[in-house]
């Protein structure tokens, strides 16, 4: 069990779920939180990376840090790049020289695949990597060299995560950006139009807290896991973003009147995402255990308690 544990982006969404169950697996480990108003790390800055990783000597770290959403990405691509790509491989090139015996587990994205779902079929670790977005670019390219790193002695497991969801995630995901609207419409506070972008996506949704324990175990079963291996998390579902709408709907009771916003519309979405995480069950035991429902009424039960109307 690792002594001290680095984590990188711990003021973000996925940090806020993953730093209780990092507390809970490994009690005694020493966590370093590296995230605003937290530890302050620029992780673009080479040397404070190698500072950081020689003051703290972590035995394992989980990389978080990114620029996560598309949108954002998009707008200002120096920044994806810098932040995605160069700050990843700087943390990697601390951990492999300062800590070489340190557990780097690499927060990846099922974007990476990209045009690779036009197949149709559940991909899985062995689907070519080909990107349609800045941000998926980002994370492929950062991806692929933390593989090759692998072979001169990181140890590195590179974990991609389909769409995942759950309470505090912002608006700039799709399942917070419609329980964000009906919560304000519900609570009187937006008119009934609720903006939509492309309903007939069908994506493959998680809970993050299933994405959270694949992290942790990644972390504890580190030994059964090769250097540079690659790990899907996935249901193997593909859900209609409109059913998605649909269900929040249901359980909210909320009416509203659903109105395209053309700014919501990616210029290369892609028909269908779905992944087989079949490989991480095998390897680490791992299976999303919470149900879809639940996942939708916390995302929502967050919004309405944000609003003062839980």
């Amino acid at each position: 069990m690792p002594r001290r544990i680095l984590l990188t982006g711990a003021s973000g969404f996925v940090a806020g779920h993953l730093i209780p169950q990092l507390r809970a697996a490994f009690p005694d480990a020493d966590l370093t939180l590296c995230g605003e108003g937290l530890v302050a790390l620029d992780i673009s800055d080479h040397a404070a990376v190698f500072d950081l990783v020689r003051r703290v000597r972590p035995e394992a770290c989980i990389h978080l840090a990114a620029i996560s959403a598309i949108g954002e990405a998009r707008r200002d691509p120096e920044r994806a790049w810098r932040v995605n790509l160069m700050g990843t491989l700087a943390l990697a090139e601390a951990l492999r020289e300062v800590v070489p015996d340190c557990v780097m587990v690499f927060a990846s994205s099922a974007e990476i695949y990209g045009a690779s779902f036009k197949t149709g079929s559940a991909l899985d670790e062995a689907a070519a990597a080909a990107p349609t977005n800045t941000y998926a670019a980002t994370k492929a390219a950062a991806d692929l060299a933390l593989g090759a790193m692998a072979g001169d002695g990181l140890r590195v497991v590179r974990v991609r995560p389909f769409n995942h969801t759950g309470a505090g995630q912002t608006e700039g995901f799709v399942v917070p950006a419609f329980a964000a609207q009906i919560a304000r419409i519900g609570a009187g506070k937006q008119g009934a139009g609720l903006m939509v972008g492309n309903l007939d996506a069908c994506r493959d949704f998680l809970d993050v807290r299933d994405v959270c324990a694949a992290y942790v175990a990644c972390i504890a079963q580190a030994e059964a896991l090769a250097p540079g291996a690659v790990l899907n998390l996935a249901s193997g579902v593909a859900r209609r973003i409109g059913d998605v709408l649909q269900d929040l709907l249901r359980i909210s009771g909320v009416r509203v009147e659903v109105t395209l916003d053309p700014t919501r519309l990616r210029p290369s979405d892609i028909p269908m995402a779905r992944g087989d995480a079949g490989l991480a069950g095998r390897t680490l035991g791992w299976a999303p255990r919470i149900a879809w429902e639940t996942t939708l009424g916390d995302v929502l039960a967050d919004w309405r308690g944000r609003l003062g109307h839980g």
